[in-house]
């Protein structure tokens, strides 16, 4: 059986919007596929204090997952849908199979692995390395529209900080005359400004 028919014939399941995908500290059991949706994969404190780490949506690989399987380690991070998921699941058992016997396999997985993975360290290097003004002026620069639909909790989660420190730079934004603050959204006055932050 080839490759393909081979993760045709694995079982789908399907995973509403906002429910968890796996939790901090459980065993991985399956390589998931996403088919069809959007996944959040973002690791949190004792504190409660959420980092966000990556996204994945069809064709791309949860680094997390891999990782895990190979080292039988449980995971380190969380995921929730963002949408409606369709993923195909694979059991370990079959995983380790594949990664034995198949070279086809085994390229796919390995490739997606270095690919993700060195997106995940350019993630942790942005959180040790960048500011809060400097990631939080990139993100906004980086949204193609504008205005930007987007809460300060949400903003908050995505750079990895606290809504209190996000709304504590926006409104220092808005007083420079950068950016112009709603009820959650935010419209980009001066780009130019924002590109000095980076």
């Amino acid at each position: 059986m080839t490759l393909e028919a081979t993760l045709e014939v694995l079982p789908e399941v399907s995973i509403p919007a906002g429910s968890q995908v796996f939790h901090q500290g459980q065993r991985c059991e399956h390589y998931f596929i996403l088919m069809e949706g959007c996944a959040r994969v973002f690791t949190r404190s004792a504190a409660g204090k959420e980092v966000f780490l990556y996204r994945v949506t069809p064709g791309d690989m949860c680094v997390l997952t891999t990782s895990c399987l190979f080292s039988c380690e449980s995971f380190p991070a969380e995921a929730v849908a963002e949408t409606d998921l369709t993923v195909r699941m694979m059991p370990k058992s079959q995983f380790d199979r594949l990664v034995n016997e198949s070279a086809e396999f085994r390229e796919l997985v390995f490739k997606s692995f270095g690919r993700r993975l060195a997106n995940l360290i350019g993630t942790v290097e942005k959180l040790a390395l960048e500011s809060i003004e400097q990631r939080l002026a990139k993100y906004l620069l980086l949204q193609p529209v504008n205005p930007l639909a987007i809460t300060h909790q949400d903003l908050a989660l995505e750079i990895g900080t606290a809504r209190e420190v996000v709304s504590r730079h926006l409104k220092r934004f808005e007083a420079e005359g950068w950016i112009q603050l709603g009820r959650g959204y935010i419209e980009l006055r001066d780009r130019q400004a924002l590109h000095h932050l980076i």
